[in-house]
C-alpha cells in the first residue's frame, strides 16, 4: 500500500466522521425542542419507550446522542430506568438506518448513477443557505450529508484502487484464520470493539468493513464479527458521559452495554445459522468461491455483502429487542445489582442537581438540564425567604444565631449555584447552537442573575433583622402585622414564579406576577407614608423606623427581582435597573419616566446589557445581536457612545472594559 493511498483512505474516513457528527449535529439544532418533548412524553409504556427511540436515533441518525439524552433525562429525573432502557432498544434499531445509507453511497444497484454524483451540487446549495441566518442549520445539514456521502464515495473508491480482493499477502492473511472457529469470532469481534472505542465512530468501521468485504479480501462471518464488536465499541460513550453522574444515569448508560452484550452472547450460540439465513433473504452465496465460479461472478456475489453487513445489524438489534422487551424490569434488576450507590452522602455533596460535566455531549439537551437546575435554584430561594419569615418572628437569641447562620449559608450557596450554572451555560454556548437555543440561554443566564439577587435581598433582610437584635429594637405590633403583610405577598409572588419557570413557556403568564407586584410597590408606598407620620408622632423611635423602613424596601426589590424571573423566563416584559425601564414588547425606554428615543440597535444593544448586566460583552458577542449584515468593532462604539449620551446619568453605567469589551455596571 503506498503513502498516497493510506492518506487518502485516513482522509475519506475523516471526511465520513466529520460528515456524520456535522449531519447529526445540524438535525438536533432544527429538532433539538421537539426531541427533548418526545423523549419525556412518549415514555407511557415499554413500546411506545422503543418507538421513541427508534424515532429519535433516525432523527438525528446517532445512537450515541440519543443515549446520552437519555441519560442525561434520567440523570435530571425525568425519566425512570426503565422507560430509560426502552428508549436505548429503539435506539439500538433506530441507528441500523445508518448501514442503509452507508449501502446506498457504496453500491451503484445495477446503474451508472451514484450518490457521490450529488455530492457537488450540494456543496454549492449549501454554500448559499449558510449565509442566510433562517437557513444556517439547513446549509449545515446539507454540508454534513454531503461530506458523509463524498467521504463514503472516496473510500469506496480508494478500496476499490487498492484491490484488495487481488492482494495476495491481504488474502492469505485473511485465510489464515478459521472462519468455522470460534477463536476467530472472538478475535475480530474485539478488533470491532476496539476500533470503535479508538475512532468514536461506529460508522467508520462500519464502512471499513464494508469496503473489505465488498472487495472480496474480507470472508463475511468475519465481518459481521467485526460489526458484533462495533455494538459493544459504541456503549463505551454513554458509559464514559456518565461516569461522573448519579447512580440512575450510570445505570442507564450501563444497560446500553449489557443490551449489546446479551444480544452478541445469543448470537455467538447460533452463529453461522443466523448468517447464512440473512444471506439467503439478501441472496448471497456463502459457499461461492472465486476458483469455481471466476473472478466476475464472484465479484458481482461479493458486491452484494454491503447489503448483508446492513441486514444483518438491523436483524440482530430487532431479534434482540423482541427477546428483551418482556424482560425489562428483569434487566432493571440486574442493572442495579451491578451498578451499586455511591457511598452515602457522596452524591450530595455538590450543589447542582442535575448537571453533571461529563453529560454535555448534546448541547441542545444540556439547555434543558440548565432549566431544571434553575428551577431547582429557585425553590431553593423560596425555602430560603421562608428562614428570613421565621427570622423576624425569632426572639430566643440561640435560635436567632441559628437561623442567622442558615441564612448566611444559604446566600453562600446562592453565590456558587449563579457561578456553576453561568460557567456551564458558558460552556454550552461555545458550540454553534440554534437561535432558539441560544435565546434560551441568554434568558436563563439572566435568570441565574436575579435568583442570585434574591439571594442577596433575603440576606439583607436577615442583616437588618440581625441589627434590631443585637439593639434591642423590638417592631410594634402593627408593624409586626404589616411586615407579615408584605412578606405573605413577597413568597405568593415568589410561588408565581416557581409555577413560571418550572412550567411550559406557552403556558405561562405574567399577568399574575404583575398583579401581586402592583400590590407589594402600593404596599411599600402606603407603609413608608405611614412611617414617616408615625415616627414625627413620636409612636416609636427614628432608628427602629429606618429599620423599619430598610426591611420594607429590600422586600420591595425582592418582589422587583422575581418579576425580572418571570419576564426573563418567559422571553417578553420589561428590563428594569432603578428608574430606567426597558419595554421589550412595545420597544419603549423610558429614564425617570422620561420615554427616551432610540435607534433599533441602541435598543437591541441595551437589551443585551442589561440582560447579561454585569458581565463583560466583547465587541464580537454585541455585533452578533446587534447586526444582521457585516459589521466592525468601531461601530459598536459610535452606537455605544450614542446610547450613553440618550440615557443621560444612566449612561455612565455603560463602561467599556479596555481590551475586553463593554458591561452595564
Amino acid at each position: 500500500m503506498t503513502f498516497s493511498l493510506l492518506f487518502k483512505l485516513l482522509g475519506s474516513l475523516a471526511l465520513l466522521i466529520y460528515g456524520m457528527k456535522m449531519m447529526s449535529e445540524a438535525l438536533q439544532k432544527l429538532a433539538g425542542p421537539q426531541l427533548r418533548h418526545v423523549l419525556g412524553a412518549m415514555t407511557t409504556n415499554r413500546f411506545t419507550g422503543i418507538l421513541t427511540g427508534v424515532f429519535v436515533t433516525a432523527a438525528v441518525q446517532s445512537s450515541t446522542a440519543t443515549t446520552v439524552m437519555t441519560v442525561s433525562f434520567v440523570n435530571a429525573g425525568l425519566l425512570t430506568l426503565a422507560q430509560a432502557i426502552s428508549i436505548i432498544m429503539g435506539a439500538n434499531i433506530g441507528t441500523t438506518l445508518t448501514a442503509w445509507i452507508m449501502t446506498l453511497a457504496m453500491t451503484d444497484g445495477g446503474v451508472t448513477f451514484s450518490m457521490t454524483d450529488l455530492v457537488f451540487p450540494a456543496f454549492i446549495v449549501a454554500m448559499f443557505l449558510i449565509y442566510k441566518k433562517k437557513h444556517r442549520i439547513v446549509g449545515d445539514f446539507i454540508f454534513g450529508i454531503a461530506f458523509l456521502f463524498l467521504g463514503l464515495g472516496t473510500l469506496r473508491q480508494t478500496g476499490m484502487g487498492m484491490n484488495l480482493g487481488e492482494n495476495e499477502a491481504v488474502l492469505r492473511f485473511f485465510a489464515s484464520f478459521d472462519p468455522n472457529s470460534i477463536s476467530t469470532t472472538f478475535i475480530f469481534l474485539l478488533l470491532g470493539g476496539v476500533m470503535t472505542m479508538c475512532v468514536q465512530s461506529s460508522a467508520a468501521v462500519m464502512a471499513i468493513t464494508m469496503i473489505l468485504c465488498s472487495s472480496g479480501a474480507l470472508p463475511i462471518y468475519q465481518g459481521i464479527a467485526l460489526v458484533m464488536g462495533e455494538n459493544i465499541g459504541t456503549t463505551v460513550t454513554s458509559n464514559i458521559a456518565a461516569a461522573t453522574a448519579s447512580t440512575q444515569a450510570r445505570r442507564a448508560a450501563f444497560a446500553h452495554m449489557f443490551f449489546n452484550l446479551f444480544g452478541v452472547a445469543w448470537i455467538l450460540l447460533i452463529f453461522h445459522p443466523f448468517i447464512d439465513t440473512v444471506c439467503g433473504l439478501v441472496g448471497y452465496d456463502v459457499k461461492m468461491t472465486k476458483e469455481v465460479a471466476g473472478q466476475a461472478a464472484f465479484m458481482a456475489n461479493a458486491a452484494k455483502l454491503s447489503i448483508v453487513l446492513a441486514a444483518f445489524h438491523t436483524c440482530f438489534n430487532l431479534a434482540n429487542t423482541f427477546i428483551l422487551v418482556w424482560f425489562v424490569p428483569q434487566v432493571e434488576r440486574i442493572v442495579c445489582m451491578v451498578i451499586r450507590p455511591k457511598a452515602s452522602g457522596a452524591e450530595d455533596t455538590v450543589h447542582l442537581k442535575f448537571i453533571e460535566g461529563g453529560l454535555m455531549a448534546t448541547p441542545e439537551i444540556a439547555v434543558l438540564q440548565a432549566q431544571k437546575e434553575v428551577t431547582l435554584f429557585a425553590e431553593r430561594m423560596q425555602q430560603m425567604f421562608g428562614i428570613v419569615r421565621g427570622l423576624a418572628e425569632e426572639s430566643n437569641d440561640k435560635m436567632f444565631r441559628r437561623m442567622f447562620e442558615r441564612i448566611e449559608q444559604a446566600e453562600k450557596m446562592s453565590d456558587n449555584m449563579e457561578l456553576e450554572i453561568a460557567t456551564y451555560l458558558e460552556q454550552v454556548s461555545n458550540d454553534r447552537l440554534s437561535d432558539e437555543t441560544k435565546s434560551k440561554i441568554r434568558s436563563m443566564l439572566r435568570q441565574v442573575s436575579e435568583l442570585e439577587s434574591i439571594g442577596d435581598a433575603c440576606f439583607g433582610i436577615a442583616r437588618a433583622l440581625q441589627r434590631g437584635h443585637e439593639n434591642r429594637e423590638k417592631f410594634t405590633e402593627e408593624q409586626h402585622k404589616h411586615l407579615d403583610e408584605m412578606m405573605s405577598l413577597v413568597n405568593e409572588s415568589i410561588v408565581q414564579m416557581i409555577v413560571v419557570v418550572s412550567g411550559r413557556r406557552e403556558n405561562a403568564t405574567v399577568d399574575v406576577s404583575m398583579e401581586i407586584e402592583d400590590e407589594i410597590n402600593a404596599m411599600r408606598d402606603r407603609l413608608k407614608a405611614q412611617n414617616l407620620e408615625d415616627v414625627n408622632s413620636h409612636k416609636y423611635s427614628y432608628a427602629l423606623g429606618t429599620l423599619y423602613v430598610d426591611i420594607v424596601n429590600y422586600l420591595e426589590k425582592l418582589g422587583d427581582y422575581v418579576i425580572n424571573v418571570v419576564e426573563a423566563r418567559l422571553g417578553r416584559g420589561t428590563l428594569r435597573v432603578e428608574g430606567l425601564v426597558v419595554d421589550v414588547e412595545r420597544k419603549i425606554v423610558m429614564t425617570d419616566g422620561r420615554i427616551v428615543n432610540l435607534t433599533r440597535t441602541e435598543f437591541d444593544l441595551l437589551c443585551l446589557l442589561l440582560e447579561r448586566r454585569g458581565e463583560v460583552l466583547s465587541r464580537e458577542e454585541l455585533m452578533d445581536v446587534g447586526w444582521n449584515d457585516v459589521a466592525v468593532g468601531e461601530q459598536v462604539d459610535v452606537h455605544l457612545a450614542s446610547l450613553r449620551k440618550k440615557l443621560g446619568a444612566y449612561g455612565s453605567r455603560i463602561v467599556n472594559r479596555q481590551g475586553f469589551g463593554y458591561c452595564f455596571e
